[in-house]
């Protein structure tokens, strides 16, 4: 219990306040100056807050206490430490890179974005940790945007990812989604219906996949099979009658050059008539206007799928869908010349020794004998 009263403390401040000074005042009343002066001292009242200023102050904490538990996380999973080695620091952040906002990872470690970038852009086409994670999320990305039925953008593919156990962040997603081609079908539903509406005249095919005869409607298309940290581009093309493949090129890109010298080597194999149909998908190498000229020149009439609907060109899914559950799929391949000679060797079975459904179970190289044979015996009569 304090041994000065209320009244005594107010008679003292109002000395003080009047003019007298504290030292005056103390040698007069006997109470010791450090006593008087924390009298005087007014403890600050902080201002009163609005709602408003309250909720934005709280979302503030709330957003530096979720980077601190990040920034902890980071170091906790990282096997470094801020104060490790520059290299080790590195390697540590690259094994993360892609689960973990850049920025927080490099603040994490104490280590510039500038030095990590640098780190990651010199060693990604080396690093087989780095290129084997981009597969898998590029994979995962893949089956979410499918399933979504090409709806989903980044941030709603990035959340499914995280539910499913997949550890990545919404800017590595949406450069992923992009490197791949990907796009939600809601941004461009309009521009595609048009798009659709403006060539549905030129799918002169219209699923007829039964012609009577070789070389008057050709099928092709291209597939991507990735091998040894590259993705090699296969274009083949199938004659329709006899399900045969006619012509095939390997290249390490989808470009007009490829589907032109493909279909420039089968042209030139099977030197067909002028009523020749070829049928594509809409890929841009195929729209092309070197690509759509040439084939004009050669009086051939080309035929595309509508947009989306891959059973337009069904033939060729069937074909490349064998080709990597038969072959691609089930072999180690030690080198490039290794894959593109099982390339050769399984287009060179699928033609002369596997029977084919379509074919009433004969080869497509059995099935084109047997009309040429049949057609000379008529020429004969």
């Amino acid at each position: 219990m304090s041994k000065h009263t209320k009244e005594i403390k107010t008679e003292i401040i109002a000395r003080c306040k009047s003019g007298e000074t504290v030292p005056a005042v103390s040698q007069n009343t006997g109470i010791p100056k450090s006593t008087i002066y924390s009298w005087l001292s007014v403890p600050k009242v902080a201002p009163e807050l609005s709602p408003k200023e309250m909720e934005k102050r709280l979302h503030l904490l709330e957003s530096k206490i979720e980077r601190l538990e990040g920034l902890l996380e980071i170091i906790r999973v990282s096997e470094s430490s801020p104060s490790a080695p520059l290299k080790e620091k590195l390697y540590a952040l690259e094994k993360l890179s892609g689960q973990y906002n850049v920025h927080m990872l490099c603040d994490a470690l104490n280590v510039s974005r500038g030095t990590f970038y640098n780190h990651i852009l010199r060693n990604k086409k080396t690093n087989t940790v780095y290129s084997e994670r981009r597969e898998i999320i590029k994979n995962a990305i893949q089956t979410v945007y499918d399933e979504s039925r090409q709806i989903f953008g980044a941030r709603k593919i990035t959340a499914v990812l995280r539910e499913r156990g997949f550890k990545t962040c919404e800017d590595t997603v949406r450069k992923l989604i992009h490197d791949m081609g990907l796009f939600s079908i809601r941004q461009r539903a309009k521009f595609l219906y048009e798009k659709e509406r403006r060539i549905a005249n030129k799918n002169i095919l219209r699923q007829q996949f039964n012609p009577s005869a070789p070389n008057q409607i050709w099928v092709s298309d291209v597939t991507c099979f990735y091998f040894n940290e590259k993705n090699y581009y296969i274009c083949a093309i199938l004659d329709l009658f006899s399900r045969k493949v006619i012509g095939y090129k390997i290249g390490i890109k989808n470009s007009t050059q490829l589907t032109k010298s493909t279909f420039k080597y089968a042209y030139l194999n099977r030197m067909p008539g002028n009523e020749l149909l070829f049928h594509t998908d809409n890929g841009s190498h195929y729209r092309s206007y070197a690509f759509c000229k040439y084939l004009k020149e050669l009086g051939v009439q080309q035929s595309f799928s509508r947009p989306h609907i891959p059973y337009d060109n069904s033939v060729m899914e069937t074909f490349f869908s064998s080709m990597k559950r038969e072959e691609l799929y089930r072999t180690k391949y030690r080198s490039e010349r290794e894959l593109k000679k099982a390339i050769d060797d399984y287009i060179l079975f699928y033609n002369e020794k596997r029977p084919h459904a379509r074919n009433s179970y004969k080869t497509p190289t059995e099935v084109e004998k047997l009309y040429n044979d049949k057609q000379k015996s008529n020429s004969d009569i």
